[in-house]
């Protein structure tokens, strides 16, 4: 359990008391500290419905492992790459990020950055930009839905991650605009109430159909759980799960290269297994016409029965293992990075004041990955943690069971 010092007391986490306390400092110059370690490290405290307390940008890595606000060294996922030029972080809770993909559409088309044959005023140097997958994996980090503790079992639910991301995109702007407010992700649908979520989602989306001078006219980015593909006359319709009414419209060529890119994504929830993974998707949509949602681009991303992110589907029987062993971990992920094979599968939390990297090697990764992977486990150390899959899974390292909660990810 996490514990605090405000004003020269010392609160838990999950004390009541410890709301009047935020609240007291809250918007002042005087900051509560992490005593995860010895002297303590300096928070701040941000307000989403109650107070909650955050830690300070790039202070991650100085708490200790089993603390809910500790962070892995960057170079452990592929944070690290976009860092200080995708993402920015110019104050607490201020953050700024810079993608590769437009977020409007002038006249049926992405915003080019530059007409054709335009000479540009000044050459500078190119900035980092994110891919919209990493934009997922950003908000799956910052929401803390790649970590587990034991007392977040049975706590999590569709309902429950949308709240939490859209609880990570405060603060978080794109070109000066709040990035919350092109985020849709669709609630728990309800046959009951079928007609007033659907008013909900056409207010939400209302913005898609408002041009903003120039004929541009505005994309959304939908995160939810994706169900099914149909054919239809008009090309292919993707169904989201909570949204059974509202299919989503995909040109068939479009359709076929993602199949070609996700092939194994979306074979894996019909793998021989007993927990099956479900697969998340981030698309960008656009109104084709008044109400009627197609999707310009997507990316998918499978995870686990507690929504827990998966790079492959081999990675999941240890998953499964760690979280039935009532293990605390942390899932690095891959951003943007060429290869994930160089990044730990998993990075356990409760075996000491530093975290202990596990890797997995599966017989179905190309040569070039297993190279990295064994080039990575041999980096580790002496405490090296290497499962090859076509192998039994080797005895997990030693440590205490944690009953630890993230106060921003349940």
């Amino acid at each position: 359990m996490a514990h605090y010092l405000i004003k020269g007391q010392v609160y838990a986490a999950s004390e009541a008391r410890l709301q009047a306390a935020l609240a007291a400092v809250y918007g002042s110059s005087e900051r509560p500290r992490c005593l995860c370690v010895t002297g303590g490290i300096e928070m701040y405290v941000a307000q989403h419905g109650q107070f909650v307390i955050k830690r300070m940008p790039q202070t991650g890595r100085l708490h200790h492992a089993a603390c809910p606000s500790f962070e892995p060294e960057p170079g452990s996922s592929g944070l690290g790459e976009l860092l200080g030029g995708a993402i920015i972080e110019h104050a607490p809770g201020e953050v700024e990020i810079r993608t590769d993909f437009p977020l409007e559409r002038r006249g049926g088309r992405g915003v080019l950055r530059a007409e054709p044959g335009e000479e540009p005023a000044s050459v500078n140097a190119p900035r980092r930009r994110m891919s919209l997958r990493a934009l997922l994996h950003f908000l799956y980090d910052r929401a803390g839905f790649n970590r587990w503790y034991p007392a977040m079992d049975g706590r999590r639910s569709q309902a429950v991650l949308r709240h939490y991301l859209l609880v990570a995109a405060d603060g978080v702007t794109r070109k000066g605009e709040r990035l919350r407010d092109r985020l849709f992700i669709p609630g728990q649908f309800k046959v009951s109430e079928a007609q007033e979520i659907a008013g909900r989602r056409r207010q939400q989306l209302a913005m898609m159909c408002s041009p903003d001078g120039d004929q541009q006219f505005k994309m959304a980015i939908l995160i939810g759980q994706f169900s099914a593909v149909e054919a239809s006359g008009y090309g292919c319709q993707v169904i989201v799960k909570h949204m059974p009414n509202a299919p989503l419209h995909i040109e068939e060529k479009t359709w076929q290269a993602d199949v070609r890119a996700f092939g194994s994504t979306l074979q894996a929830p019909d793998a021989d297994l007993e927990h099956k993974p479900r697969v998340l998707m981030a698309a960008l949509i656009h109104a084709k016409r008044e109400h009627v949602y197609q999707i310009h681009a997507l990316t998918l991303m499978l995870v686990s029965q507690q929504w827990l992110p998966l790079e492959e589907l081999h990675e999941l029987p240890l998953i499964e293992r760690i979280v039935q062993e009532g293990r605390s971990f942390l899932k690095p992920l891959r951003f943007d990075a060429k290869s994930w094979a160089v990044f730990p599968n998993v990075l356990l939390l409760d075996t000491g004041s530093r975290p202990t990297p596990l890797h997995v090697a599966s017989p179905f990764m190309s040569e070039k990955e297993r190279a990295a992977k064994d080039r990575a486990a041999k980096d580790s150390g002496d405490a090296t943690w290497l499962w090859r899959t076509e192998f039994a899974m080797p005895p997990l390292p030693q440590g205490g069971a944690l009953s630890q909660g993230r106060q921003i990810a349940c």
